[in-house]
Formats: C-alpha cells, structure tokens, sequence
C-alpha cells in the first residue's frame, strides 16, 4: 500500500501549476458581496479554555498525522494572514470570506441565504447539512479531532484554525478553483467534491497551485514548508479513500491515517530538499534565480 502511496505522490510531485496562472476575472457579478464596511477577514475572539483545549488535546490527532504543531492551533498569526490575504489579492478574490479561528453560524447562515453566486438547489440541501455541521460541531472546538481548515463553497468562506501560510493558501486555492465556475458550475463541483475518490482531484489542484504560486513568488522557505505540510495532508486523502470501502473504527482509523501520511512525509521532504534556495546578493547585483523543477 505505502508503495503505491509513493507513485501516487511521486507523480503529483510533477503537478504544481507552472507556469503559475493569477486569477483574473474570477469574481462574477452575481459573486456574493461583503458588505459596505465589511472586513475581508474576521478574527475571533480568544478564548483561553476553548482555544487551549484544542490547541492542546482536540487537535492531537492531526498534529501526529502531520508532524506539525501548528495544525489546528487555533492561534494563528499575523504572517499566516497577511500571506493568505496577499494571496486572495494576487488572484482577484476580494470577496471571499475568511474567518480566522472564528465561530459565526448566524453570519454564516445569512451568507448561505444570500449567496446567489450557487443555485438554490445546492444551497438548501448540501449547504444546509454543512452549514447546520459548523454550527452543532463547530471547528472552533473539534478541529484536529474532525473537521478543520476548509473552504465552503456554499457560503464563500474560507474558515483558518492553523497556524501555517501553506495551509492557508491551500484554502484559497480551493476559492480561487471554484470561482472559476459559473452558478451551476460551483453546485455541481461541490456535489462532485463528495463523490467517491474526486477528492483527490480537487485536493490536488488546490495543492499544486499552492506550491505554483509559491514557486512563481519566489517564496523558497514557504514553499519547502508547503511540501512538508501538503504531501502528507493528500496521502491522507488517499487513505480516506481506502477507508471509505473499509471502515474501521476510529482508533485504527487514526492508525491507519498516519502509516498512510508517512509516503507523503518522505516524498514531500526529498521535493523540500531540492527547492532551490535564493540567490545570494553580490556587489554586481542581484543573480538570476532558478526556480525548482
């Protein structure tokens, strides 16, 4: 199994998106506005017992799997945001939500009301679901545990409990790939995001246009980071493929999930290794720069 982890990876390993394409265009006229006054991004109020019992139990599961203390910390800094934020500039996503490490179901619910940007029929059934899901189970507690960064489509909101810039790029990717549907379009990738094993397409674009755009901004220490963080993330996809069609229960599950994340840790520190690092300046000037293949 974990040999076929490392071909999967090995070849996504080939799929960042170069050269890198900046969003152009993508908001439409029916694309769900932010308010006048409206902060793009809202940050939650700290909460020491909530954050703190996430942070440190409740998010346990995901910081092993990833090797990563920053997931689902629930503390996220002002360089993951501005990083995000410059992001969703490059790419003409100025309407897009973010909401970092905040619980709002009553916005979320009006947001879902008014966001004409998807037909009504995705909307009020699997948006419904998910939105009822973040307001009875909401991530600001239980990320780590299940559940945790993501995009709703259905709302336009990108929802941050990580600490870590690639990560929160991965979720702008995901804006950025559905954006560029129009109304029926986002409903249908939506459903088609729940199917079987479409996961790994759409987890995989958002993932190569991470490292794409990372790649194309220069950004080397970033984008060894994304690696580490990101190959790792989809080779957990890829075990949640197989548990689909053979459920466990839960402690094996998570047993499961890490011996699957180990292919993508190792792919992803060999491509960390062989990102080049930046030119060093000299008296003559700046050098060309190479970018990783």
């Amino acid at each position: 199994m974990q040999i076929v982890l490392l071909v999967i990876l090995l070849i996504l390993s080939g799929c960042a998106t170069v050269p890198y394409n900046y969003g152009k265009g993508l908001e439409k006229s029916d694309t769900l506005a932010l308010r006048p006054g409206e902060n793009q991004f809202d940050r939650g109020r700290p909460v020491a017992f909530v954050d703190g019992l996430g942070h440190y139990v409740l998010s346990l599961p995901s910081n092993l799997i990833l090797w990563n203390w920053q997931v689902d910390n629930h503390d996220i800094s002002g360089e993951t945001e501005a990083a995000l934020q410059k992001y969703l500039a490059d790419n003409g996503l100025a309407n897009v939500k973010v909401r970092v490490n905040q619980y709002a179901p009553k916005d979320e619910w009006r947001r879902l009301i008014k966001n004409k940007g998807m037909p009504g029929f995705f909307r009020y059934t699997a948006g419904v679901v998910l939105t009822t899901l973040y307001m009875i189970l909401p991530d600001r507690v239980f990320a780590g545990l299940f559940g945790g960064d993501h995009y709703n489509p259905f709302t336009n909101t990108i929802n941050l409990y990580s600490d870590n810039p690639a990560i929160a790029i991965h979720e702008g990717g995901h804006a950025k790939d559905f954006a560029r549907f129009g109304r029926w379009g986002k409903g249908w990738y939506a459903f088609l995001y729940m199917a079987p094993f479409s996961t790994l397409y759409v987890e995989g674009v958002a993932t190569g246009d991470t490292i794409g755009y990372l790649r194309q901004e220069q950004k080397q220490q970033k984008e060894k980071d994304a690696y580490k963080i990101l190959y790792p993330a989809y080779a957990t996809y890829i075990g949640g493929e197989g548990l689909r069609w053979f459920p466990v229960d839960i402690g094996l599950s998570y047993l499961a999930q890490i011996a699957v994340a180990v292919p993508g840790h190792i792919v992803g520190r060999i491509k960390a290794a062989n990102v080049d690092e930046p030119p060093e300046k000299t008296g003559e000037g700046l050098a060309v720069p190479v970018l990783a293949k």
